[in-house]
């Protein structure tokens, strides 16, 4: 392919790209194929000769796009939103485009520089201790990780190394294979699926402790936890609090796990993937009180952000952990330009390489300016809260617990068994898409305000949606007032166990 095939292609993208997401309503938000749909309509084999640009634009529509998840709908209201605009659309072209790895400094300066640049401007605007940030005159600093789930295990491993460190100096008949096996993680039976994994990862124990009624985990808990297990002998090593989380979207009280962790010298990791993007907005900081006690804070850009995955920002009040955790030199790799003066973030991260993923972020923060990206999180709180008030005037339905930054969480009063039919029936017709969830034992919906493109009318769409399929579940008696208890019961008994 020539240039100018490339100018045709790129061209033709583009326009395909531009009239999706302008015309995404008339697609519903799932699909309707079968697994295996994709692979028997392919070839088998790649192609020996090479193809022109148009069959592959016309294989895209005819055999890729009837089996997405249209995760930019309006009506995609499911997990937490996936961060996307024009404006980072762009920057992954010229990330694309320049195709550069960013191994070292010299591999690509700007790569780097303009890393600590973004990373700097948003930890500013979301009110992060000036400690966290590379302007500080401290060892701290942000790099942009692929995930959060790659964030915790990057900050679960640090802590392993560090505590594993302190020990061996304060006694050294103790060796690794004694300190490892004994090392402990933390974190609330609310957390997200990916912190449990990083404890896999790490080869660290984890343990889920009881939340309160809320869904958070108190300082009180995590102490017991602590003294339980220097009991036994066991090594508390790192806390991953949340900063959201995934079920109902609670907070953690950092000003009580802040100083249990530093008290007994534990690594504290908070994890903000979703709602940490709030903290654009000063009227909710106070939710993140604390968090100067914390070692390590993660922010997914890429979700309530308009910036395309992935994109995660983490900071650390002190980068040096991670260069004693993960350095590894070799000649070719020599840098000496950059020595303590720039961050050499190949001693940041799990991979060796890393894509010029800052330039999205710095095409989207330019676009919008600080003043978008609130309004940006402010619009969609007001529309969940909308949605809120829509399930609230119908005396079916209950909002519990109450509605957190976008998501809203509800359920059928009837039960636990007639919600999850309405979730499933409303799963089913493939115009809105939500998954469930549970609080305290029992069976919710959660709804989440995900799409950049929702409208007070979307939210209208999908309550009426909604109410319609409410309306035809009751109408079918599915199950007599009689059976209802006792189905009730084994769904929250199931419910239980899946969580535990």
């Amino acid at each position: 392919m020539d240039a100018q095939q490339f100018r045709e292609f790129g061209k033709a993208a583009i326009d395909l790209m531009a009239d999706y997401v302008e015309n995404i309503r008339d697609h519903d938000v799932l699909p309707s194929v079968e697994p295996g749909y994709l692979i028997n309509a392919l070839p088998q084999d790649a192609p020996e000769h090479p193809e022109a640009w148009q069959d592959i634009l016309k294989d895209f529509n005819q055999t890729i796009m009837p089996g997405i998840t249209h995760w930019q709908s309006p009506q995609f209201h499911a997990f937490y939103p996936t961060g996307s605009s024009y404006a980072s659309i762009v920057g992954n072209i010229l990330c694309d485009g320049l195709s550069v790895i960013g191994l070292s400094w010299l591999s690509s300066p700007a790569c780097t520089e303009l890393e600590v640049l973004t990373l700097n401007w948003l930890g500013k605007l979301l009110g992060l201790p000036e400690e966290f940030l590379h302007c500080s005159s401290g060892p701290g600093g942000g790099i942009i990780q692929g995930s959060a789930s790659e964030a915790t295990l990057v900050a679960l491993l640090a802590a392993k190394d560090k505590t594993v460190r302190r020990i061996t100096k304060s006694d050294p008949t103790l060796d690794e294979d004694y300190i490892k096996p004994k090392l402990v993680a933390y974190t609330s039976d609310q957390c997200n699926s990916s912190v449990e994994k990083g404890g896999l990862l790490a080869s660290m124990k984890m343990r889920l402790l009881k939340t309160d009624s809320d869904g958070r985990l108190r300082g009180e808990t995590l102490k017991n936890a602590f003294e339980e297990d220097i009991s036994q002998g066991l090594i508390p090593c790192c806390v991953i609090a949340n900063l959201g989380t995934t079920g109902t979207c609670a907070f953690d009280p950092l000003y009580e796990l802040g100083p249990v962790c530093n008290e007994t010298d534990v690594w504290l990791h908070v994890d903000a993937a979703y709602a940490g993007a709030a903290f654009l907005c000063p009227e909710y900081r106070h939710l993140m009180r604390g968090i100067e006690l914390s070692d390590s804070i993660d922010v997914n850009a890429h979700k309530w952000m308009p910036v395309t995955f992935d994109c995660s920002a983490m900071w650390l009040k002190n980068g040096y952990d991670l260069v004693r955790a993960f350095n590894v030199q070799r000649i070719y790799l020599d840098d000496i330009k950059t020595e303590n003066k720039i961050p050499d973030y190949r001693h940041w991260q799990i991979p060796l390489g890393r894509r010029f993923r800052a330039l999205k972020l710095w095409t989207a923060m330019r676009i919008y300016g600080a003043e978008g990206l609130r309004k940006h999180v402010r619009d969609q709180i007001t529309l969940a809260q909308y949605f809120a008030k829509l399930v609230r005037s119908d005396d079916r339905f209950l909002v519990e617990p109450e509605q957190s930054m976008g998501l809203v969480c509800f359920r059928l009063k009837e039960g636990d068994i007639v919600t999850k039919k309405l979730l499933e029936n409303i799963t089913e017709k493939k115009k809105i898409y939500m998954v469930a969830g549970s609080y305290n034992g029992r069976y919710m919906i959660r709804f989440v305000i995900c799409s950049r493109l929702t409208k007070k009318e979307d939210v209208d769409f999908a309550w009426t949606h909604i109410k319609d399929e409410a309306n035809l579940l009751c109408s079918d008696k599915v199950h007599t007032k009689a059976q209802l208890p006792a189905i009730n019961q084994i769904v929250a008994r199931e419910i239980c166990e899946k969580s535990k």
